[in-house]
């Protein structure tokens, strides 16, 4: 409709207008048909850092009628393998500054039939062959394969489907924001995750689409961003929006540039919110989902968190709002049954954005999707007036800078040193990034430098305990299980500033 408007900024330079974006995606669409001979249906992978090759890539994808499975950038080579190997992913895209590390996996991975670098003459060759005329899917055909972990430490493979993605991307419009000509999506969280789901909305409305220079997230640039371009929106976990308020205000920078800050993906305490509207104004929604109900489940709204004279203000800013338009939210006991306000229950969800299940993993989809609801794991309760706030994480996830990191993976990475008897992790609360990782472990002769370069070897860094903390047993119920709660009592008992690692032998 607007083929000659900026589509994609790689910072302040305007790169590619919609007409350019449009014949590039066709034209990678007819490339993947041809060689490597793909069919709808098929999974194309894409493990990048955020580059100004992703949206066309996505839309190549989907124009061809297959499936993205994008993978966090962040993670350990030996995890991207797996994802692509569950997902039979028969293409790879990979930046290339992630290209030398797939070379060690892409002999393992008997599927994978090519692997494109954007920037490379075979890349290059993607871009320019004659375009394909664009490929029908239906409603109900999985769109995204999102990759999220699961209780048991291995990932799942998320079925997005069309229909997920465009009733998520209406609730944007009802419930989060409008976005009108002219304005701006700045990606500075990774395209993998929430962030790259929130250019559907700009893409409708032929808006723009900018990459900072740094690839991420850095306060100065997007200040500079939000002078230049203007009308500048983001998706940021809340430890991105604490370092984004404390810049404005240490360099006294004019907000006014900033439309939208929406954030979510981990708690948000409810000072820091504060500091943030004095600071910035009335410029943040929040929101709360999960990948099996994409950034759907509840929004708290700008006109909400700027109520200052609401009698229950401070209660309604430490929530996560009320259910968004499309969906029906409600908090039940443990054999299903609805709660009333006021009690604490299991959160669960019904709409059209649930996902349609777990990538080949039939015992995960049941267990999840249960009558027609999503059932969540986390635990939460209503108001009278329908704001919900959370409670607990029934499934012990640990979020540290709005990145989900389950507890088992990192155990198992550690009982893998012979020194190792039991290991159990929990989050510790913590300002700068939400919650980070401490392992309580039963161990001999093991070092802190040793367990490092363990978590390096097979997790992303990110998941690596930020303390250790050895002690002769861990705390049991008479079933054996470990009870978390006793660690998270015993760890409240330390001084905040100790560093629980030993100096060197345990």
């Amino acid at each position: 409709m607007f083929p000659e408007r900026t589509a994609i900024m790689l910072g302040e330079e305007p790169l590619l207008d919609y007409r350019e974006l449009g014949r590039r995606a066709a034209s990678i669409a007819a490339s993947l048909k041809s060689d490597p001979g793909l069919s709808p249906g098929d999974r194309v992978a894409l493990f990048m850092s955020n580059d100004v090759a992703y949206l066309e890539i996505l839309y190549g994808i989907w124009w061809a009628g297959l499936v993205a499975v994008p993978i966090n950038a962040k993670l350990h080579p030996k995890e991207a393998a797996y994802i692509l190997e569950n997902a039979d992913a028969a293409c790879l895209f990979c930046s290339d500054d992630l290209a030398a590390s797939i070379e060690t996996i892409a002999d393992t991975l008997p599927a994978l039939r090519r692997v494109f670098t954007p920037g490379s003459e075979d890349y290059a060759r993607l871009q320019h062959a004659a375009p394909a005329p664009l490929t029908p899917r239906a409603p109900d055909d999985v769109a995204w394969l999102f990759y999220t972990s699961g209780t048991t430490g291995f990932p799942k493979g998320v079925m997005q489907t069309h229909r997920n993605l465009l009733t998520m991307t209406s609730c944007y419009f009802t419930d989060v924001d409008d976005v009108a000509p002219g304005d701006a999506m700045v990606y500075a969280a990774p395209f993998s995750h929430g962030a790259g789901m929130y250019h559907f909305p700009y893409l409708l409305r032929g808006a723009l689409h900018v990459i900072p220079e740094s690839r991420g997230f850095d306060p100065e640039e997007l200040c500079r961003l939000s002078k230049s371009i203007g009308q500048l929106s983001l998706f940021a976990a809340p430890t991105m929006v604490r370092r984004l308020v404390e810049h404005i205000e240490t360099h006294a920078v004019d907000p006014t540039g900033f439309k939208t800050i929406i954030y979510g993906g981990g708690p948000m305490y409810t000072e820091d919110i504060r500091k943030a509207l004095s600071v910035m104004g009335n410029r943040f929604v929040q929101i709360y989902g999960q990948g099996e109900c994409p950034m759907t489940i509840t929004a708290l709204s700008r006109e909400h968190l700027a109520d200052t004279a609401h009698p229950r203000w401070l209660e309604r800013i430490a929530s996560v709002g009320i259910a968004q338009s499309m969906v029906e939210v409600v908090t039940t006991d443990d054999r299903g049954v609805a709660l009333p306000p006021g009690e604490i229950g299991e959160i669960r969800v019904r709409g059209d954005v649930v996902m349609a299940g777990y990538w080949n993993h039939p015992e995960a989809s049941a267990a999840a999707l249960q009558d027609g609801w999503l059932r969540t794991g986390d635990l939460g309760c209503f108001d009278d007036d329908g704001f919900l706030t959370l409670h607990d994480r029934s499934k012990d996830l640990i979020i540290s800078g709005g990145a989900n990191i389950y507890p088992r993976e990192v155990e198992e990475v550690l009982l893998r040193h012979p020194g190792v008897h039991e290991v159990s992790v929990i989050g510790k609360p913590e300002a700068e990034w939400g919650e980070v990782v401490v392992a309580f472990m039963v161990a001999d002769q093991v070092t802190v430098a040793e367990l490092d370069a363990l978590c390096l070897a097979h997790i992303a860094r990110f998941k690596r305990p930020k303390h250790y903390h050895f002690i002769d047993a861990l705390p049991k119920n008479n079933y054996g299980k470990v009870l978390k709660t006793a660690l998270r009592e015993e760890l409240a008992r330390y001084n905040p500033q100790q560093d629980l690692r030993t100096p060197e032998k345990s």
